[in-house]
């Protein structure tokens, strides 16, 4: 099997090659699935990290949950400690660019928002198991983060981003859905 490098390298490659034009009706198929969810629709607080270039656009999904006043919490990465901490924004300008382009909320125009308080979160990756295994950025910031959450875990994903096994080992936890431009896969059937 390929390491976890390899299988990165390869997929962030693959996705750049992919047309700008099909990545949004791509995009736009996943946010029409999600929002069909009994989890999207009862989720008070969601958790969800703002798209790059070449990943299932979060955007318009954002939009739609402030429309429907739930309360948008997005990723910050704390480096020195490798956690992951939430918080809230209600406007794009809340955010900024940091490493590797990453767009993260500017901390003194935001909120932390404890995990607990998370109803839904929508947890990032690159390669996806249709038992819900994810293959992330490297960083391993989710999988911790992921260790003490309870709440609801959906991945977006490209249909092309599903691949049949991923080297798995003893920290990786599942997420219980993946939404794909082409189907909705239950991970804990």
């Amino acid at each position: 099997m390929e390491t976890k490098k390899v299988l990165r390298k390869e997929m962030k490659e693959h996705l750049q090659l992919i047309d700008d034009s099909f990545l949004k009706i791509w995009s736009k198929s996943i946010t029409e699935k999600i929002i069909t969810l009994p989890e999207w629709n009862h989720a008070k607080t969601i958790g969800i990290t703002i798209s790059g270039k070449h990943e299932v656009n979060t955007e318009e999904l954002i939009k739609m949950a402030w429309k429907a006043n739930r309360r948008v919490v997005v990723p910050k990465c704390i480096p020195s400690t490798k956690k992951l901490v939430f918080r809230e924004i209600t406007s794009f300008s809340q955010l900024e660019v940091v490493f590797y382009g990453l767009k993260e909320p500017i901390e003194d125009q935001t909120k932390e928002v404890d995990q607990g308080d998370i109803d839904l979160l929508i947890v990032p990756g690159l390669r996806f198991t249709k038992e819900g295994y994810r293959l992330g950025h490297g960083g391993g910031y989710y999988d911790r983060f992921l260790t003490t959450y309870e709440g609801n875990t959906i991945s977006l994903a490209f249909d092309i981003q599903i691949i049949d096994s991923l080297p798995i080992e003893t920290f990786d936890l599942p997420v219980q859905k993946i939404i794909t431009n082409e189907q909705m896969i239950n991970c804990n059937e």
